[in-house]
């Protein structure tokens, strides 16, 4: 078995050097990044630490990335403008912009991620 595998490595490299060269290369490089996604394939978070409690920090379209809603969903519910005026805000900056409290944002969110989730799938 290994003399096959020498004697058809010599003939490629007797044939064509370079081609020979970045094909070990590339065979290399596809073994180290698919082991690599194989990896963190198996280290993601679990699906409870993606839906992490809503706070103020965050901002309407992180919510709705951590809890697997439509970015608009969160958006409508708190009536974000759009576009943000001084880009991206945290719900404690449309607090401010809306002249409300932090936490009715969040109540606001709250509600809109349970009633995507309890309408109907078609």
């Amino acid at each position: 078995m290994r003399r096959q595998i020498s004697e058809r490595l010599n003939r490629l490299w007797a044939a064509a050097p370079i081609a020979t060269v970045i094909l070990v290369l590339s065979l290399i490089a596809a073994t180290v990044f698919g082991a690599r996604s194989a990896v963190f394939w198996i280290n993601r978070p679990p699906p409870a630490e993606r839906e992490l409690t809503i706070a103020t920090w965050m901002t309407p379209r992180y919510i709705a990335r951590s809890w697997g809603v439509p970015p608009e969903v969160i958006l409508d519910a708190i009536h974000a403008p759009r576009p943000p005026p001084n880009g991206p805000m945290s719900l404690t900056q449309l607090a401010d912009y809306r002249g409300v409290t932090p936490q009715l944002l969040i109540e606001e969110a709250q509600a809109a991620i349970a009633a995507f989730r309890d309408r109907p799938r078609k």
